[in-house]
């Protein structure tokens, strides 16, 4: 039990307590399902890769997203993480083609450049692209590595937009920070 505990404790966001519930419960799994969740894991560990096209994890070479043809491939979103892509994949509302940055600039935490996927990027740009959309993240890494794209593709004449940014839904604007509330005026669009 404590093997497992330690194990199950390794994982992100899983501490000693949720681990020790997580053990407890795979212990009163039938192990039939214990057999397939452990099956699951080696599975998933030896199969997924990088696509490499778009930087996501896939099982599939290359990617479901990528190899549909019902995508619009001109347009690229670009995105800091696989799970980024996942967020914009369940609005079912953008039909483009991603490419995962897998990170952002961070002088700070010494990634520069060189340490994230832009050379890929670069690379797509020679096909027929016609927009590429950046949705990194609103922090400061996100906004460093958007404005080192946008100066990278505008001298090529592709369209460079950034996703809108402001108050959330449900949010009270008493309790936005006044960046935020700045961007949500200026990102405003006619009713």
């Amino acid at each position: 039990m404590n093997r497992l505990i330690e194990q199950l404790s390794l994982l992100p966001g899983i501490g000693q307590k949720s681990a020790q519930r997580l053990a407890f419960h795979i212990i009163h799994m039938p192990e039939e399902q214990v057999k397939i969740l452990s099956e699951s894991l080696v599975s998933a560990r030896k199969n997924v890769r990088y696509c490499k096209e778009c930087w996501t994890l896939t099982d599939q070479e290359p990617c479901p997203i990528c190899a549909s043809a019902a995508r619009d491939h001109s347009t690229i979103m670009v995105v800091e993480t696989t799970r980024d892509l996942a967020a914009y994949e369940k609005t079912g509302k953008y039909h483009g083609v991603y490419h995962v940055l897998q990170g952002a600039i961070s002088p700070v935490l010494g990634i520069g450049p060189a340490d994230i996927r832009l050379k890929e990027l670069i690379a797509r740009l020679e096909k027929d692209v016609k927009e590429v959309i950046i949705a990194t993240n609103n922090s400061l890494e996100g906004e460093t590595t958007a404005m080192y794209i946008a100066k990278l593709i505008k001298p090529a004449g592709i369209k460079v937009s950034r996703i809108a940014s402001g108050v959330p839904v449900g949010g009270d604007l008493e309790y936005i920070d006044e960046v935020t509330l700045y961007r949500a005026l200026e990102g405003r669009t006619e009713l």
